[in-house]
């Protein structure tokens, strides 16, 4: 079993910047690709970035390519999400979630873990 606490939310005012941190225990963290979702309120909840378990290949949705950065350190048991030129439009509550399926990165149903989420608030 999976354990997983995301980090880092709050309120932050366009154009300014926020690192995302999620922290795994309980299992071998390096096993698992890693996924950020987050659910905008009145939204269904939807796929921003991923990273496969050794970190070659990351993926994104296309609206926070260029803005965003998924990375991790499995020394640290931990996946991280730089947000650069963050929008009104990426407020929302951000989730990590773990898988060992990686083929289809932005499915939820793939995924077998989930965090808590963090709240992501960006201000016009």
């Amino acid at each position: 079993q999976v354990q997983l606490v995301e980090s880092g939310g709050g309120l932050v005012q366009a154009g300014g910047s926020l690192r995302l941190s999620c922290a795994a225990s309980g299992g071998t963290f390096g096993r698992y690709g890693m996924g950020w979702f987050r659910q905008a309120p009145g939204k269904e909840r939807e796929a921003v970035a991923a990273i496969t378990p050794g970190g070659s290949t990351r993926n994104y949705a296309d609206s926070v390519k260029g803005r965003f950065t998924i990375s991790r350190d499995n020394a640290k048991n931990t996946v991280y999400l730089q947000m650069n030129s963050l929008k009104p439009e990426d407020t929302a509550v951000y989730y990590c979630a773990a898988t060992q399926s990686y083929g289809t990165w932005s499915v939820e149903v793939r995924y077998d873990y989930w965090g808590q989420g963090t709240q992501v608030t960006v201000s016009s």
